[in-house]
């Protein structure tokens, strides 16, 4: 089951609800499929192109992937259906490991010992607080 490219399936939520005086700006992903997913994110901040991942989020629920402002008006996502196969993905190729990481560049993935994933790109429009939702296809198709 290929999801390359599947912007149904994915739900942006810009984050402009305050919930106390002490609020806080993260970038979240709610995985609202019925599978567990696998997620990574990229992003440029300023020191340059970082990755990171895996972070295993079960079905119905929702993580924090980058505590604090998000980082840079665009977010680039991957994530992995652990249950069902396939995958969220796009055509902006960054690097990625088999586990757990945090890689500083995008260039020469290969050759510096990683994979060369495919990102999805999210346009978070400057905003310092986003909530990203994975959901299954079918459920976009209704």
């Amino acid at each position: 089951m290929q999801r390359a490219g599947l912007l149904a399936g994915v739900v942006l939520i810009p984050g402009m609800l305050v919930f106390s005086s002490s609020a806080h700006a993260d970038l979240k992903l709610c995985n609202s499929t019925s599978s567990r997913v696998g997620v990574a994110v990229g992003y440029q901040d300023a020191t340059g192109w970082a990755t990171e991942g895996w972070w295993n989020i079960a079905s119905q629920t929702c993580e924090t992937l980058l505590k604090g402002p998000v980082p840079s008006r665009f977010i680039y996502i991957h994530a992995l259906d652990y249950d069902r196969g396939g995958e969220w993905a796009g055509d902006n190729f960054m690097c990625t490991d088999d586990k757990s990481f945090a890689i500083r560049g995008v260039q020469d993935c290969q050759q510096r010992g990683h994979k060369r994933t495919g990102f999805f790109e999210v346009d978070t429009g400057e905003s310092q607080e986003w909530t990203i939702r994975l959901t299954d296809p079918e459920a976009s198709e209704k």
